[in-house]
């Protein structure tokens, strides 16, 4: 079940000296099993282990970095699947903000199944950017089927779904709002709202529904319990567009844990 990557190594990535060299061993990644839950859908892990100083984006990478993307039509008794993403860390170097993870990583996957109570034969194509001193694409292949009498809760999946992020709710926010205005290039949002602190090294994500939004990272502030954040959202093709505030995702990540709110009230 565990492969080594087939590596792109795109040439806008990397340095002339560095395209002789050979970074297919950077990376690797395997599918955890998991087990069978009791609602019919089944709770599998997609470990990803980088080479010592290496690291990887979360689904959002910040101001400078590779966003994943996961395609599974190849799978088979495949009607969904969902990531559940763990907590990322912060990392910033030369002014640039991105958000990764470092040494390795398991990202649980929930699927349910076309037929219930079959096995799951997943195949998953991974698009995905490593990065250390240069940034190199990569695409990841791996499979495994998911057996439909397994039961047994696997150690490392748990451990990462104990570490996702609280829901607005479960972590007391309250007074989520969102100001929009027209600017140069697109719209200007101040978010805030009320929230405890979450821990140390706390930063702010705000991701929207369309894919073609793109937000540049927040600059944040906290002044006792409430958070502001002010950015810039502009079209990446450039056309006029319609911001749906009930669908911004807003998440506040620190060293500790993370909090992810989904829409906001305009004010």
């Amino acid at each position: 079940m565990k492969t080594k990557i087939i590596a792109t190594l795109a040439g806008i990535f990397i340095a002339p000296v560095a395209q002789a060299q050979n970074y297919d061993d950077v990376i690797e990644a395997s599918l955890i099993t998991g087990w069978r839950q009791a609602d019919g859908s089944h709770m599998s892990g997609i470990r990803l282990e980088l080479k010592t100083g290496w690291h990887t984006y979360w689904r959002a990478p910040g101001d400078a970095g590779i966003p994943p993307s996961f395609d599974l039509s190849d799978s088979r008794n495949l009607k969904a699947a969902q990531i559940v993403w763990p907590r990322p860390d912060v990392y910033e170097q030369n002014g640039l903000r991105s958000i990764v993870y470092h040494d390795q990583v398991v990202l649980p996957l929930q699927v349910a199944p076309k037929t219930d109570g079959k096995d799951i034969q997943l195949n998953a194509r991974i698009e995905i950017g490593v990065c250390k001193d240069i940034c190199i694409p990569q695409t990841l292949n791996i499979s495994a089927i998911l057996p439909a009498d397994s039961t047994k809760r696997d150690g490392r999946i748990a451990a990462s779904l104990a570490d996702r992020a609280y829901s607005g709710k479960e972590a007391g926010a309250q007074n989520v709002r969102c100001r929009i205005s027209p600017s140069a290039d697109g719209i200007s949002l101040q978010a805030s709202l009320e929230l405890p602190r979450v821990g140390k090294g706390e930063a702010m994500i705000i991701e929207a529904a369309n894919p073609l939004l793109w937000i540049a990272q927040p600059k944040m502030t906290r002044s006792g319990n409430t958070l502001t954040a002010v950015t810039q959202i502009q079209h990446v093709e450039n056309a006029p567009f319609l911001l749906n505030r009930s669908s911004l995702r807003i998440t506040v990540l620190s060293d500790q844990r993370a909090v992810e709110i989904v829409g906001c009230k305009g004010s």
